[in-house]
């Protein structure tokens, strides 16, 4: 039966991690009784210090983002500290005594005052940063995982939208069947006429170009003539556009009337002008005669 990688990786740095607090352990036994513990305590100091770098380092694999980062730093101090303790008993012989009691870690005051203070708050710091370190891991919610797109499996890989499967490449092209050439008719007058003259009701609404017609020998249209009458035009719907947003309390501004018609704001500004001439010119109405 074929084991899956990372079981037999999780089962290795079990054995590794093991062998190594058992080197690690005479070091820290020793340096507990050298700083004034019993034998009871100084059995249990190796387990306070390497087990709470194995509980953070559990903390760190469930753990993400700010709290993985705090189990961590636990993590990198207790190795650190935990190296420095192992390094100070290969420099101390008498520490490798069965029969050592309290004694001085380090011939010099300010190192000896360290040492005893490091190691000596280490317990301290193993009931506060593994009792926060479980705290986090019991009030972690893991993140649900994204939902997959319409029509797609979960654990599909994602596609680039411009990359080809390999059926698609594989795959043979249809061929397209040739369609026979129809004739093309051309467009009546009476309905070219007709759909030039239909116009959308919203001021806004940009204009079809209408087609223009075919050139005859007898009846020849000019294209400045017919540039010049749709500009006119378009003036014309500018201006009544402009109208009805002031009579809506909504007045089009320079810029926004330009370009809904696709000109430039000083060309707005114009049909504006033009517009608030138009409305104060004086209109004149017809009053019917008095009868009788």
């Amino acid at each position: 039966m074929k084991r899956d990688p990372r079981v037999l990786l999780v089962l290795a740095l079990v054995a590794v991690v093991g062998m190594a607090f058992r080197v690690s352990w005479n070091a820290l036994r020793d340096v507990a009784r050298a700083i004034g513990a019993d034998t009871t305590a100084a059995t249990l100091y190796p387990f306070v210090v390497d087990g709470l770098m194995a509980l953070a380092l559990v903390a760190a694999l469930v753990l993400t983002d700010q709290a993985r980062k705090f189990a961590l730093n636990v993590l990198g101090a207790y190795t650190a500290a935990s190296l420095v303790l192992n390094y100070v008993h290969g420099l101390v012989p008498a520490l490798h005594d069965h029969t050592v009691d309290w004694m001085r870690l380090a011939a010099w005051d300010p190192a000896n005052y360290a040492l005893v203070l490091l190691a000596t708050s280490l317990p301290v710091g193993s009931i506060y940063f593994g009792s926060d370190l479980v705290a986090k891991v019991l009030h972690h919610r893991p993140e649900p995982p994204e939902p997959a797109p319409h029509g797609e499996r979960a654990d599909s890989s994602a596609r680039h939208p411009h990359t080809l499967e390999t059926a698609d490449i594989d795959r043979e092209p249809i061929p397209v069947p040739q369609t026979a050439h129809l004739p093309v008719r051309e467009a009546l007058p009476q309905l070219t006429t007709h759909a030039d003259g239909v116009r959308a009701d919203d001021p806004h609404t940009p204009h079809a170009v209408p087609a223009h017609p075919a050139p005859t020998d007898a009846h020849a249209v000019s294209e400045d003539v017919f540039e010049e009458a749709e500009l006119d035009r378009m003036r014309q719907d500018a201006r009544r556009a402009y109208t009805e947003s002031a009579q809506a309390a909504r007045p089009l501004s320079a810029r926004a009337l330009g370009e809904a018609f696709g000109m430039s704001e000083s060309w707005g500004r114009k049909q504006i002008l033009a517009a608030r001439q138009d409305d104060d010119r004086p209109h004149l109405t017809a009053v019917p005669a008095n009868t009788g």
